[in-house]
């Protein structure tokens, strides 16, 4: 099929029609398959917004199979990672009659470690409660019958299980060559399978981990790959920045004190007393703690360094608790040699205090503007966590980029209102080709945006009650799944007992489902499932929700997802923008708001013959003037601010099978 073209594999005739049925031919499609071949012959850069049922993953895969070279595809998530190593790439690449070679790699984290299953099975105490001993022994069953260690393979573990912590390496407690278990380890035959592969689907925080560590990857991979793909494009400034910056929790330095006494006692007990040496790390990283405490009276309990009252006393426990790490490291070091727990209390101390140099380090940067750093202090629960990040990674990332490279980025939100210019500033990819593929549905008439007139404004306290109290009869009207979409956790928790209320109130019994009462997928799953059900979800319900049908006829969003100001690192990118002459609000603030609506609201619609309404309580989106950039950013739906219209829509279209009634034209 090499010399096939583009034309030839997409039209009705050709492989792919014969292999999928239900195949149409989809003009959008091609012309992008068409964009992204020529980006490979010419070793450019094409940025590619698709949106809804264009059809972009066969799209890519063709001509990328076609070119015969080495591919990487970086996709946002797992979820994503996994369907095209399991679904699409499969289909396309036996519709084509190509013998291609494909691989799966993720990070480290997600394989099981037979070093660190078999010093869990050896230490009871390790084991918290009757459940991990029930799950323990599923992973012990699970690594007899699996060939690959992936744990996403063994879906009765919950993926947010402690556990998975335990049986999983890190990149400070592998022992590498030296792990009696070397010839087994999952890890090492993924990134041995991805080197011989020609297709290697990984993901963004891999890929971003290869950039800075040269270690979550294979070393020579990326370089030698001839095209790299990345699929949801619009996470990787937020991941490129969390990757070339630093994070350090003191949770790490009360493991570390558990793991110097366990190893120190069990295999160089008369070194030094070890119990000593452990609780001089623990009380430094509690003093660190301490020396935070003027964070509780701050709401946000995060400042940057630059704001902190209280430095000197922090710069001080900062010191201490580097200087004990330090010592201790040095004096592992010597006995290293002697188990391979010591060598990994060893390393794990030298990379911490690595972490804490890089940190303290960052504050002699700040100076050089290509280079600026913020860092910043986050106070927890029982843990601080120093952070620091880059104000830009657009030079870290494009430098990154062999010449002899195709790159083709794409999703369904990467413009605003077409243009391209905050998605290319942000990673440096000025000069790249830019193409626009609009989605074949007819939005106007599958689907209504409502925005009411009569909501108080979304920093009144009285918003929330009366928002959802439009949003009840919408549900009433819909019979089916509905989607509230929060900005914040504590509007998913209000939003959900509100509703709440109003059921008990009208002895309605549907299902109330929100975040935090399940994992994503086991929510999403009972979604799917039940009937008249309302899933409330903040940030990561956003995207990545793919419910066809009836299931989901109506998506409600309480205010626009203007980032929160107390963001250190959105705050000293916009001082910064200030600073130069910019208009951080029109230039940052509000084309991030815009791609991260168009995120939600292309939760809605699908496919061709879904239906429903998009509620929008934010009346700013209409009052005023930017917001006309922000809903002509999204889909063409009819819009209407009349409530009973919307209400008129959804009864309708709902278990009546009759065409419904026109709907009012959309007024600029």
């Amino acid at each position: 099929m090499q010399n096939s073209s583009i034309k030839e594999v997409f039209s009705e005739q050709g492989p792919l029609a014969r292999h999928s049925p239900g195949y149409r031919l989809r003009p959008a499609q091609i012309e992008l398959a068409e964009a992204v071949e020529l980006t490979i012959a010419s070793r450019s850069t094409l940025i590619a917004e698709a949106g809804t049922g264009t059809g972009k993953t066969w799209a890519y895969l063709v001509p990328a199979l076609l070119s015969g070279g080495k591919v990487l595809i970086s996709t946002g998530t797992r979820t994503l990672q996994d369907q095209l190593f399991t679904r699409d790439l499969p289909r396309v690449r036996d519709a084509l009659s190509m013998p291609v070679s494909i691989a799966l790699l993720k990070g480290r984290g997600n394989y099981v470690c037979h070093y660190h299953l078999a010093q869990l099975q050896n230490e009871d105490r390790g084991l918290r409660s009757r459940s991990e001993v029930h799950q323990l022994r599923q992973i012990q069953t699970f690594m007899k019958q699996s060939t690959t260690g992936d744990r996403a393979d063994l879906a009765v573990v919950p993926e947010e299980a402690d556990i998975w912590q335990r049986v999983t390496s890190t990149r400070e407690n592998c022992l590498g060559q030296d792990c009696p278990y070397v010839k087994d380890c999952f890890v090492l035959k993924a990134r041995r399978q991805a080197q011989e592969a020609e297709v290697v689907v990984i993901n963004h925080a891999l890929f971003m981990a290869d950039v800075v560590l040269r270690e979550e990857g294979v070393t020579d991979l990326l370089p030698a790959a001839d095209t790299v793909i990345f699929d949801e494009a619009h996470q990787l400034p937020d991941t490129a920045t969390r990757f070339l910056g630093t994070s350090i929790s003191t949770h790490q330095f009360l493991d570390l004190a558990k793991l110097v006494e366990t190893s120190g006692l069990a295999h160089a007990r008369e070194s030094t007393n070890w119990s000593e040496q452990a609780r001089r790390i623990d009380q430094a990283a509690k003093d660190l703690r301490l020396s935070c405490a003027s964070l509780e009276k701050i709401p946000s309990r995060k400042v940057t360094y630059d704001a902190f009252i209280d430095r000197h006393e922090f710069d001080e426990a900062r010191a201490k608790l580097k200087q004990a790490i330090a010592e201790i490291g040095d004096m592992l070091k010597v006995l290293e040699q002697k188990h391979p727990d010591l060598a990994i209390a060893a390393r794990t101390c030298h990379e911490l205090e690595q972490v804490m140099h890089d940190w303290d380090a960052a504050g002699d940067r700040v100076s050089d503007v290509d280079q600026q750093i913020v860092r910043w202090v986050e106070l927890g629960l029982h843990h601080v966590r120093l952070h620091a990040a880059p104000l830009s990674v657009a030079e870290a990332f494009a430098k990154y980029r062999e010449t002899s490279q195709a790159w083709v980025f794409t999703s369904a939100t990467l413009s605003v209102h077409g243009d391209f210019g905050h998605f290319t500033a942000r990673l440096g990819l000025e000069g790249a080709t830019s193409l626009r593929m609009e989605s074949p549905f007819d939005y106007a008439k599958q689907a209504l945006l409502y925005v009411p007139t009569n909501l108080p404004s979304p920093q009144a306290s009285d918003f929330l009650p009366a928002f959802v109290d439009l949003l009840f009869p919408l549900i009433q009207a819909s019979q089916g799944g509905a989607l509230v979409l929060c900005t914040t956790l504590r509007a998913v928790e209000r939003v959900a007992q509100l509703l709440g209320d109003l059921y008990e109130k009208h002895g309605i019994e549907w299902p109330i489902m929100r975040q935090g009462f399940g994992t994503r997928r086991d929510l999403l799953e009972k979604f799917r499932t039940l009937d008249h059900a309302v899933l409330v979800g903040s940030a990561s319900f956003w995207e990545g929700i793919d419910i066809a049908g009836e299931r989901l006829t109506l998506v409600a969003i309480d205010k626009l997802p203007f980032a929160p100001p107390d963001d250190p690192v959105l705050e000293a990118r916009l001082r910064h923008c200030r600073e130069q002459g910019g208009n951080p609000f029109m230039e940052y603030q509000l084309p991030e708001a815009a791609i991260a609506l168009k995120q939600g609201a292309g939760r809605l619609i699908r496919t061709e013959t879904d239906w429903g309404v998009l509620m929008v309580g934010d009346t700013r989106l209409v009052d005023k003037p930017y917001g006309k950039q922000l809903w002509r950013g999204l889909p063409p739906f009819t819009r209407t601010r009349e409530h009973q219209t919307a209400i008129d829509f959804l009864v309708e279209r709902t278990g009546s099978g009759s065409e419904p009634k026109p709907l009012p034209e959309s007024s600029e």
